[in-house]
């Protein structure tokens, strides 16, 4: 799949992840370590959860697993991205949830100083067994051309 396989438009869902305990716990251990997101108790006090909860930037990170997963499944490679924007947590995600993500094409365009270079922004929303969304973003990609 190359850069003119793709337009304006198009929507693309995709994922089944499982979010563990385990998992929950070992990601804010090491990166996000507050309170709502490691301990029981405190998270059961949290008026934002009500229970464990895992990170937003947890949550992202499975968004990208499940996108790297889809991409290599239709036979799209990026080249790296320009970055993202508008990174929304929308509802807390529980450990036993179950996410699935639908990412939409904004615009495409070719790279004016990279002529092997398609440049496309899309909307990533994630969301979780009940259909809520939970995060979404707009990301800018790179993607490679089809050789002439």
């Amino acid at each position: 799949m190359w850069f003119e396989d793709i337009a304006a438009g198009q929507i693309d869902r995709f994922g089944d992840y499982p979010v563990t305990r385990e998992e929950v716990l070992d990601f804010a251990t090491r990166f996000d370590p507050q309170p709502f997101h490691i301990d029981d108790e405190a998270a059961a006090k949290s008026p934002l959860f009500g229970r464990l909860a895992a990170s937003g930037w947890h949550t992202a990170s499975i968004g990208m697993r499940m996108t790297v997963d889809h991409m290599e499944s239709v036979g799209l490679r990026t080249l790296g991205a320009a970055g993202v924007e508008d990174l929304r947590f929308l509802a807390p995600v529980y450990p036993g949830d179950t996410l699935h993500a639908e990412a939409e094409v904004l615009e495409t365009r070719t790279s004016a100083s990279r002529p092997g270079v398609g440049i496309v922004r899309s909307r990533t929303t994630i969301f979780n067994q009940d259909d809520k969304p939970v995060l979404s973003h707009v990301a800018t990609i790179f993607i490679p051309r089809r050789p002439a």
